[in-house]
């Protein structure tokens, strides 16, 4: 006969085997991760290196979200954009390109193709989720930022950061870790439609709130709402800052934008409240993002007001 030992035990691999079951049916355990990028490799960025801007800035671009969960061929779940699909490159590029015709104009432009995750997790509302899958993404990030430092024709120009959605997460997380002799050559950072946080100004002194239209090594952080009720706290709350990029103002002060649309800062919740603005060319994503916000249309709605606000601020770091 068996002693009570051996039924703990069976009982012990028992419950293992319920997990690993579970595991194969989606979990981090049995999900498939992309082969990493290298950096050397040219296909792995999107870059514009003509620029003829005399004094010029190079701008370090990160992508937002555009990959959906996928199965392998062998039936495993892929929570992460491959890299090494010319389909999702090509997706990447849909908004990389366009963020380059406003945004590269004042230097040479580099965007990394990152394994940036999908928009499940971010679905889930589940920030220790987000921020466990994230991990691997922004390991691309910080090897791909290192590669640019590297290897861009002068390492001792002046720099621009900028990211939207995901891609501003993923400034924030570089904001924590840049060193101080690469800090003091940032221009700005531009945090587009992701938040941050008290504890983030906190975990850093290379982040600091944007003041004006010209203050340089400072971060740009803003998110847009109709109404403060729509605020989506994934994205946007708890944040630490929030200036307008129509006046460049902190106060509430409301600026006009395209005649019809108003566009002011609320101080208590650092967003911008935005009236006489649909975004109805924005489909809600996953019932909780242009949902009452207008998530989708942060770089393109204030797009010409951040191309001149760059090309400012490059002018100033150079004074």
């Amino acid at each position: 006969m068996f002693g009570v030992n051996y039924y703990i035990l069976l009982f012990l691999l028992l419950l293992a085997s319920c997990g690993n079951r579970e595991g194969d049916s989606g979990t981090e355990a049995a999900a498939y991760i992309p082969e990493a990028p290298d950096y050397a490799d040219r296909a792995m960025w999107y870059t514009r290196t003509n620029s003829t801007a005399e004094r010029p800035a190079d701008v370090f671009y990160l992508v937002s979200t555009w990959e959906t969960d996928w199965t392998t061929d062998d039936g495993r779940i892929c929570h992460y954009a491959d890299v090494h699909n010319a389909t999702h490159r090509a997706n990447m590029d849909k908004e990389i390109s366009r963020i380059a015709d406003y945004m590269g104009e004042v230097g040479d432009f580099y965007s990394p193709y990152y394994r940036h995750i999908t928009i499940e997790a971010w679905a889930t509302l589940n920030e220790d989720t987000i921020n466990q899958r994230f991990r691997t993404a922004f390991s691309d990030v910080q090897r791909a930022f290192d590669t640019f430092l590297k290897q861009r024709p002068d390492p001792e120009r002046p720099f621009v950061l900028a990211g939207f959605s995901q891609g501003g997460k993923a400034v924030v997380e570089l904001l924590k870790t840049m060193p101080e002799d690469v800090a003091r050559r940032l221009v700005a950072a531009y945090v587009l439609g992701y938040k941050v946080t008290p504890a983030d100004t906190l975990a850093t002194e290379n982040i600091r709130p944007a003041q004006g239209a010209t203050d340089t090594g400072v971060t740009v952080c803003y998110n847009s709402v109709s109404d403060v009720r729509y605020i989506q706290p994934v994205v946007a709350a708890p944040c630490a800052m929030c200036i307008n990029p129509v006046n460049w103002r902190t106060d509430a002060t409301p600026a006009t934008l395209h005649d019809t649309i108003t566009v002011s800062v609320s101080p208590e919740h650092h967003v911008l409240v935005v009236k006489g603005y649909s975004g109805s060319e924005y489909h809600p994503i996953r019932g909780f993002l242009n949902v009452g916000d207008f998530h989708s249309a942060e770089p393109w709605l204030y797009q010409e007001c951040l191309r001149e606000n760059i090309r400012a601020r490059v002018e100033s770091y150079y004074k």
